[in-house]
């Protein structure tokens, strides 16, 4: 069950202390006249109001703008008979929760018009009692000018935020779906081919075992080597499951390296900060195709890895001095520059390569933060 408080804020945006204090504030407006018949309009149109802007809040479609205008027409007769201008508080309020960015734009206008004429109006004709409270006139119109702006700024904010969060959930989803997919190409091409084999030499041993034991026993050999390398690839697909940490795997490319005669430097923290899990491990598995790249293909003697971090993304950029590729070839032509674009455009992340023959080959891969967010956070 919800409270009162709850349901208010639910229903009208205010907390309940808040309706009280200008629900019986503009009765003390209204109750400084001495005519029974003004009175009674006043306190008619006090009700009428905040009838109206429960069924402002609660209301779809055109009803919304019906009530909104009603609203506006009591503020103006609140303020030109009793002085009263702070019901333009209220539809300031609310305006800036309309989603509608046209709708916005419209009631803003006509409540900003009505409000500056009204009170120029009461200025003009010496209302006494609008001149008494000049300052809170001043201020009223200043929330007027400004209050449905940011509201409605905020709200948008909000929405964005939640749309942006929406995203990200998705492309966690896919980068899951993306992984399982992986693993089973992994599985089929490893694990299956090596079982069929085993089935066909199994059955093959089976028929010589009575006509030539010694093929059958080589056979039987093949079968146990065979199981083996499964098991080890089994246990390799494992580990690439597990995901990577940069420091891991960038310890590794040093080793990989080092056994290659490769000279290795590295800039930059590899602890990285604002950088997803998910995206961690995206980098590290393209950091080791990169390298790998370098050792068979570059004939470089020297590699260089930079970690650039900046206020929206991470830049990391491999660099090499090797042959480079001729002008004309396509980069991606070959499977593993074209996976690891792939890996990168599910993180959001993109891939530029320049090279040149004889020049050395860059990669650069820029991966934009997850954690980043607007400043603050849009409603009909």
């Amino acid at each position: 069950m919800l409270n009162l408080s709850e349901l208010s804020r639910r229903n009208t945006g205010l907390s309940p202390y808040v309706w009280v204090v200008f629900y019986i504030l503009p009765f003390y407006f209204i109750f400084r006249s001495t005519s029974t018949y003004t009175i009674v309009i006043g306190i008619t149109l006090i009700i009428v109001f905040f009838i109206c802007y429960v069924l402002s809040f609660v209301s779809k479609g055109w009803l919304v703008y019906f009530w909104t205008s009603v609203q506006v027409a009591i503020s103006v007769a609140m303020s030109l008979i009793y002085g009263y201008v702070y019901f333009s508080l209220f539809l300031a309020f609310f305006i800036g929760h309309l989603k509608n960015r046209v709708a916005f734009i419209t009631l803003y206008t006509i409540h900003l018009i009505s409000t500056i004429v009204t009170i120029n109006y009461g200025f003009a004709t010496q209302n006494p009692i609008m001149i008494t409270q000049l300052p809170f006139v001043f201020l009223s119109l200043i929330a007027v000018v400004l209050l449905p702006v940011s509201t409605y700024n905020k709200n948008k904010e909000d929405r964005l935020q939640g749309q942006l969060d929406d995203a990200n959930k998705r492309i966690s989803e896919l980068v899951k779906l993306e992984e399982r997919q992986r693993i089973a190409r992994d599985l089929h091409d490893t694990l299956g081919q090596k079982l069929s084999l085993i089935g066909l030499k199994i059955d093959l041993a089976s028929k010589l075992m009575n006509k030539d034991s010694r093929k059958a026993k080589a056979e039987l050999n093949d079968v146990r080597q065979t199981a083996r390398v499964a098991l080890q690839e089994v246990r390799e697909l494992v580990t690439q499951m597990r995901g990577s940490k940069l420091e891991d795997e960038l310890f590794r490319i040093e080793q990989i390296l080092k056994a290659a005669e490769i000279s290795f430097t590295l800039e930059g923290d590899p602890k990285l900060a604002n950088t997803s899990l998910i995206a961690e491990n995206v980098i590290s598995m393209c950091l080791k195709e990169a390298v790998t790249n370098v050792v068979k293909h570059s004939g470089a003697s020297n590699c260089r890895i930079d970690l650039i971090p900046s206020h929206t993304e991470l830049v990391v950029q491999v660099q090499d001095d090797g042959v480079g590729i001729p002008p004309g070839i396509n980069h991606f032509r070959g499977n593993g520059l074209r996976g690891m674009r792939e890996r990168l455009e599910f993180v959001n992340a993109s891939l530029e390569i320049v090279s040149g023959q004889g020049q050395g080959t860059t990669l650069k891969m820029k991966v934009p933060y997850s954690t980043v967010k607007p400043e603050e956070g849009e409603a009909e």
